[in-house]
């Protein structure tokens, strides 16, 4: 990839002896640091910028991982790039970058063309899975590295580190080498490295896929209050659901280089639109019916051979036909067990298994050899082999088409 190679001859040029040996994935660096370009010699506050993907075309050898993409994001949002592995978001967020060559599309930033931009111009910042930090460095010549390589004058790059340090509660880590921190200490480093370059667009690439999960959740916290703080437009990439619902302002669910769905987190997940975001997101996943769509006594309902649900309010995109195969979707806080109103299905289960989860409890329910997901908070006695009472919130389902998985 010639933008990638251009990331190393930057660092090559510049004459650092100990690049080869100072991080444990150096192609990732270089572009890193080659990123810096002419944010290093920006005096101000980063300057928000929306970032335009068009009809993205993306293919390695015959592979074929992105096609036809269209992605638009506002200046100053946090848009999550979610999907399982080899969906296509890392790839997706290093077209942006620079580091991959697109096929076809385009790609604007602050409304100009960067499609064959150099990184260096692209005025962004990436952080990495991997920490790339140099060890024999101190934590503040890590920060400043890649500013002194360019040139920028001393107290310029005094104030940024002070910045960033401050923002991360790093002042009093400055003097320390990496080998004396902890993960998620190396972690605030990176994403340090990142801050004082005052860049237009963060890019995040999995940051914080090594950490464990007390870790994770206290960085999490922090990139989401950075994000107030500087205002920036934000990139995410994850695997992790948690991660994207708690930091998106809006985010984009992959399946095989496709976005499935793309809105606030709220919205995809009271909304899926299709199978796949539905049993994406959750824990536990979706609960799912298969039966028919039926008009019975003047009424729709969905039916199965056990059951018989009204949904004659539900907001049908369009108006289905009578005897429609579909797919019932209820989220297990949308499954009341031992409760039942007129407007909600009461039926009668055997409790398979119970989760204690501390604040609340997950009860499955055995339901005619369907396993039926109910999160439950309250106190009531209930055991292994009990039946109970079940329902489900009418106002909160999701109709799927049967073949397709499209949202009805």
């Amino acid at each position: 990839m010639a933008n990638l190679v251009n990331g190393a001859n930057a660092l090559t040029n510049a004459g650092v002896n100990d690049v080869a040996n100072a991080m444990p994935n150096a192609a990732a660096d270089a572009a890193d640091v080659a990123n810096l370009g002419n944010a290093a010699d920006a005096a101000g506050l980063s300057n928000p910028a929306n970032v335009s993907v068009r009809n993205l075309k993306i293919q390695l050898g015959a592979n074929t991982v992105i096609e036809n993409l269209d992605l638009d994001v506002r200046a100053g949002e946090f848009v999550v790039l979610l999907g399982p592995s080899g969906c296509g978001k890392s790839t997706l967020l290093h077209s942006i970058a620079g580091l991959i060559d697109v096929t076809d599309g385009s790609i604007e930033i602050a409304g100009e063309d960067m499609t064959w931009a150099d990184p260096k111009d692209r005025r962004i910042a990436l952080v990495f899975q991997s920490y790339a930090l140099y060890p024999t460095m101190s934590v503040e010549r890590n920060l400043s590295f890649a500013l002194r390589i360019n040139g920028t004058p001393k107290a310029e790059i005094e104030r940024r580190v002070a910045r960033a340090s401050e923002m991360l509660q790093l002042g009093p880590l400055l003097k320390r080498k990496p080998a004396q921190l902890s993960g998620g200490q190396r972690q605030r480093v990176a994403i340090g490295r990142a801050i004082v370059r005052e860049a237009d667009v963060f890019l995040f690439d999995e940051p914080l896929s090594n950490l464990d999960a007390k870790l994770r959740t206290e960085l999490r916290r922090e990139l989401k209050q950075l994000h107030q703080r500087l205002g920036a437009t934000m990139i995410y990439v994850t695997h992790d659901q948690v991660e994207a619902m708690t930091l998106a302002t809006r985010m984009a669910v992959m399946r095989g280089g496709v976005i499935q769905q793309f809105g606030t987190p709220a919205e995809v997940y009271a909304r899926p639109n299709n199978l796949f975001v539905a049993t994406f997101l959750g824990s536990p996943a979706m609960n799912l019916l298969k039966g028919t769509l039926e008009v019975r006594d003047g009424t729709l309902h969905f039916c199965t051979a056990h059951l018989r649900f009204d949904v004659s309010s539900y907001p049908f995109k369009s108006l289905p036909t009578d005897r429609l195969p579909c797919v019932l979707g209820v989220r297990a806080e949308d499954v009341h067990v031992g409760t039942g109103t007129s407007t909600t299905m009461n039926e009668r289960a055997n409790i398979s298994l119970i989760e204690p989860m501390g604040n609340h409890r997950v009860i499955w329910l055995d339901y005619h050899g369907e396993q039926i997901a109910s999160i439950d908070q309250t106190k009531t006695p209930l055991a292994i082999g009990d039946a109970a009472a079940f329902s489900f919130d009418g106002a909160h389902i999701s109709l799927f088409e049967e073949e397709g998985g499209a949202r009805l």
